[in-house]
């Protein structure tokens, strides 16, 4: 009995990171660390999956960073402190089994898959105020501030802009506390891709949106899977 229970839990555990995880970036211990979890989960990942983090300065001019692959998460070291900061996560091909357990594989290796994506996700962090946003065309998917959020405040709204491959990406549903209420729906974006988020709180606000982009004609997944996430405090850290 414990062994099945065991089975139905990494065959649930893998179902929900290919579908419902996300990617984002806090600072602990004097650190930048990469936190792949579901709300408040903070789970061990593969660090090979991070497939590239880049920093930037004021003005926009690239810092070098290095990714530091640990046994469990990834750590991003860039030269200098950086004012904006983005990563991304390859999760790579994962097919679903009629018995309903994921396979890390593309359908072609999976004989009678009944789904199969491949998912990518990214989060984007802005630490100074005043900080020149350069252009991000490595992140597919992209909610792209249109004020400094570092100015706005606890309790008004953020103006943002879904980018989907550098795009306005209209109807995609955002949520506005991902690591306090992950399954909470606060706005979806307009025709352009526009949309007001509510920033609820004083420390760190992660804003995210998720989307399942249909594919034709590839023998190895049927969607590309995208989750995406907007990171910065609410107010300015005092000690």
């Amino acid at each position: 009995m414990q062994h099945l229970k065991s089975l139905a839990l990494l065959s649930l555990l893998c179902a929900s990171q290919v579908s419902a995880h996300g990617l984002w970036t806090e600072e602990r211990r004097g650190n930048i660390e990469v936190i792949y979890g579901h709300g408040a989960e903070d789970n061990a990942f593969k660090a090979q999956k991070i497939s590239g983090a880049w920093a930037y300065d004021v003005g926009g001019k690239m810092i070098p960073v290095n990714v530091q692959r640990l046994a469990d998460h990834a750590r991003l070291q860039p030269l200098k402190p950086p004012a904006v900061m983005a990563v991304a996560l390859n999760n790579g091909m994962w097919s679903q089994t009629a018995d309903k357990k994921w396979i890390n594989e593309g359908r072609s290796k999976v004989p009678g898959a009944i789904e199969s994506t491949q998912t990518f996700k990214y989060s984007l962090a802005i630490y100074q105020p005043g900080a020149k946003l350069p252009k991000l065309d490595q992140m597919k998917l992209l909610i792209l501030p249109e004020v400094d959020p570092l100015t706005v405040g606890p309790g008004k709204s953020l103006p943002i802009r879904v980018l989907l491959d550098g795009k306005p990406a209209a109807g995609v549903k955002l949520m506005g506390d991902y690591r306090s209420a992950p399954n909470t729906l606060s706005t979806e974006t307009d025709a352009e891709g526009r949309a007001q988020v509510l920033v609820r709180n004083e420390g760190l606000n992660v804003i995210a949106a998720q989307m399942e982009i249909p594919l034709k004609d590839n023998p190895d997944v049927a969607t590309r899977g995208l989750f995406t996430s907007l990171t910065f405090l609410g107010e300015p850290h005092h000690e």
